[in-house]
């Protein structure tokens, strides 16, 4: 017995991933398309990435060779192909030196000027329910131009900066602002990452960072406290992804509970979840 078959049908789960190039990273949605339960609709407007998303994730996705933004014609600044740091906003040279290694990593090999896209702008793509953006600084200015797209998301994936790598770019807590004024809630850290300050390095590895806070991996949720507003379908998908990406099963069985109380779920549903869950 699997989550889904306690659950019911669902429809497909629509994931978006923008800025969906695979360096160095298998994405916490993998598990949703190999299980069968999910599209990816992945957005990557640099043209060097697409090979290689069209082979890791096969059939499984839609693939839209397009900048997100809002929509006005940009400076796209070009960096190594596998430095991840490609961006539509200029690096911040100060910082990029304020950390071992960084003035390499951003450092521009080329620029080219690129029109964007509004993501509410993009034809062939439908109401999205999880999202993950890593874009370099410009993931708020995605989130204001796709309100239709993401007016039915229940969890989004970001990275978040505590010390901004390029100009213009918002800095942690003005997302958290938009985020929270926006019904969302943040669940959880997939990942922070520190990073070592110039000059000093330890252990001969620059890689290896002492305490400074770089950025980080959030993920924000609908509210959880605010489920009565939310439809049946909508909270099923909400459910699997939390079990299957981020293996909250707490937040799994408090989704549940409110289908429960509805009578869209059997009133074993929840121990029955927790026989195949095995949380720890």
């Amino acid at each position: 017995m699997k989550l889904q078959d306690i659950l019911g049908e669902c429809g497909t789960i629509q994931a978006m991933d923008v800025g969906a190039s695979c360096i160095a990273e298998t994405p916490v949605y993998k598990t949703l398309l190999d299980e069968g339960l999910a599209h990816l609709n992945a957005f990557e407007g640099d043209p060097r990435q697409i090979d290689e998303i069209r082979r890791f994730f096969s059939g499984n996705v839609s693939i839209f060779n397009d900048f997100l933004a809002d929509g006005t014609e940009r400076t796209l600044y070009v960096c190594n192909k596998n430095s991840g740091m490609t961006s539509l906003l200029k690096p911040n040279e100060r910082a990029l030196k304020f950390f071992n290694g960084f003035d390499r990593f951003g450092h521009v090999i080329g620029t080219e000027i690129v029109k964007t896209k509004r993501l509410d702008d993009v034809t062939g793509i439908p109401k999205i329910d999880f999202l993950k953006m890593d874009i370099q600084g410009s993931e708020l200015c995605v989130l204001k131009n796709g309100p239709n797209t993401l007016s039915e998301c229940m969890a989004i994936q970001l990275e978040v900066s505590y010390i901004c790598l390029y100009e213009g770019q918002p800095p942690f807590g003005e997302i958290d602002i938009w985020m929270r004024d926006n019904g969302y809630v943040p669940h959880c850290f997939l990942d922070v990452k520190r990073w070592s300050i110039s000059p000093t390095i330890k252990n001969d590895n620059f890689r290896i960072p002492f305490n400074q806070l770089l950025e980080s991996d959030i993920v924000y949720i609908k509210n959880p406290m605010n489920l009565d507003i939310i439809d049946n379908d909508s909270l099923v998908k909400m459910a699997i992804i939390s079990h299957y990406c981020f293996s909250s099963y707490d937040l799994c069985a408090h989704i549940m509970h409110e289908l429960v109380s509805r009578g869209a779920l059997g009133a074993d549903s929840i121990q029955d979840y927790f026989s195949i869950a095995s949380p720890q």
